[in-house]
């Protein structure tokens, strides 16, 4: 598996490199929200993969959207699942714990600040967080899928637009383990397992998605 920093399309590069110089192009902002919406919009600049691991490294107010690692097949939760029982859940496969690791690799070899760790309180995510190994976990319902229950999307996505917006001034970077649904309704991007939106905020409460980490079709 590799992965690939980038706005719209790949430039992969392998994981143990910490100093690549593999170019992408990057949308910087390429996708911003004022403080009454929730969803993205879309701008679009150049820059390199190097400027935003800098960015990131040396930056304040960097968000972290990452889906949860690979599962076994399926789509949501089997019927009557608890949060509670990993047994009765969709969890992650042998490789998305591999992948899960090989991410968390990425982030300590470019030396990224990490502030926070947050993750839904949904197994495949909090597995996924922990085998980052980037800090210590902080369970959060407000991560939680919204992909088989919509009545409370609203307010998740406007609390985890808050938790980035209060984080604009703070040194390092936040990593929020979340879902496809969740992730996409804040940032009008839809991601693979393992894949994560990079946002910041702005003084003038606008959400900016600056990049993507993407993994690569081979695994």
């Amino acid at each position: 598996m590799a992965i690939a920093l980038l706005p719209l399309a790949a430039s992969c590069f392998p994981l143990s490199s910490s100093n690549s110089s593999i170019p992408f192009t990057l949308a910087s902002p390429d996708r911003s929200t004022s403080s009454s919406e929730n969803s993205a919009t879309l701008n679009t600049a150049q820059a390199t993969e190097q400027d935003i691991w800098t960015q990131m490294r040396q930056g304040t107010g960097y968000a972290v959207l990452l889906r949860h690692a690979q599962t076994v097949p399926g789509t949501g939760d089997p019927p009557g699942f608890r949060l509670d029982d990993c047994s009765t859940q969709r969890n992650l496969s042998a490789a998305g714990r591999d992948q899960a690791v090989r991410i968390g690799r990425v982030f300590r070899d470019r030396n990224i600040p990490i502030t926070q760790v947050l993750s839904s309180q949904y197994c495949r995510c909090l597995e996924t967080a922990k085998l980052l190994d980037l800090g210590a976990v902080q369970p959060s319902p407000m991560l939680n899928s919204i992909f088989e229950d919509r009545t409370t999307a609203t307010q998740q996505t406007q609390q985890v637009r808050q938790q980035i917006l209060n984080h604009r001034n703070t040194p390092g970077v936040i990593i929020m383990v979340s879902h496809f649904a969740n992730i996409s309704e804040l940032s009008s991007i839809g991601l693979q397992s393992g894949g994560a939106v990079v946002m910041r905020a702005n003084q003038q409460g606008e959400l900016k998605v600056v990049g993507q980490i993407q993994r690569d079709g081979n695994g």
